[in-house]
């Protein structure tokens, strides 16, 4: 059961899309929804205003930072503003606040008390990640969050169909009880994609996968493929036949995924599809 979800909203274009599917989601699941907007305290005080003081030939000095501060609160109040008149457009009466804080630690705490948490690919400060997959707020929430996090891409499609990335792997099969509860409530059919050449160890797979969704009431079918798993991911994705995907959210292994690039990053990087995380 979903009670409630929260979306992060920034006034971008990617943070727009990112409302509408959380008006989306909310309906579907009866969950209530709540709009943060988070005032970065580094835009306040620190190197990003030094920066840009310097920049513009002005010494970092204290009376700017009362005037930074008053522009920051009434852009907040701007940006819950228009989240409020895009949700009640689209029939939904949501809650909005804003808090002071840096801004991945202030949504994972807010989010402690939501199911699930969707937000943007790109934010407002993407320009600042220095070329980050996915932006560093995104990946922090999603790696940090401990619950479910959905992250939208550019445009929103409304949800017919769901696809389930797996592996047999621990954030798999989290992956896996979320899509089945998904797929029941929301009646999504539902395409489990299985990225193997070993035919044995796909068979395992589909074993587990319809053992796990028999109880369920879920119209489930397996794909098997060959390749690189992220790369026939994004193709299928691509292809337009789903319009949501599942699945777990990187791995243990943070030295390889240094060295080698994460498969989770990939896949939302290049999706144009929503990609619901779990760890």
């Amino acid at each position: 059961m979903v009670k409630k979800i929260l979306v992060p909203t920034d006034g971008t274009g990617y943070g727009e899309t990112a409302i509408d599917y959380g008006v989306y989601m909310a309906k579907k699941f009866g969950a209530s929804l709540e709009g943060i907007h988070v005032i970065d305290v580094r835009m306040i005080q620190g190197p990003v205003v030094t920066d840009i003081t310097g920049s513009i030939g002005v010494p970092p000095c204290q009376e700017f930072y009362p005037l930074i501060e008053k522009g920051l609160e009434e852009r907040a109040e701007a940006v819950l503003a228009a989240f409020r008149r895009r949700c009640e457009e689209r029939g939904v009466t949501p809650s909005a606040r804003k808090a002071y804080g840096v801004i991945d630690e202030t949504i994972i705490e807010a989010g402690r008390e939501a199911d699930w948490i969707i937000l943007a690919r790109r934010g407002e400060h993407f320009h600042l990640a220095k070329g980050a997959i996915l932006g560093s707020t995104a990946e922090a929430v999603v790696r940090k969050a401990g619950k479910p996090v959905m992250v939208t891409p550019r445009d929103f499609v409304e949800i017919e169909s769901m696809a389930l990335a797996y592996d047999g792997s621990p954030p798999a099969k989290n992956a896996l009880r979320l899509a089945a509860f998904l797929s029941e409530k929301a009646a999504w059919p539902l395409t489990t994609l299985i990225v193997t050449a070993d035919q044995k160890h796909a068979a395992l797979l589909t074993k587990q996968i319809e053992e796990y969704l028999d109880p369920f009431h879920v119209d489930s079918e397996v794909v098997v493929m060959a390749g690189k798993e992220e790369r026939e991911i994004v193709r299928f994705l691509k292809e337009g036949a789903v319009e949501l995907l599942v699945m777990g959210a990187y791995g243990n292994n943070r030295l390889r995924e240094l060295l080698l690039g994460s498969t989770t990053s990939y896949v939302i990087r290049n999706s144009p599809r929503p990609v619901f995380l779990t760890r």
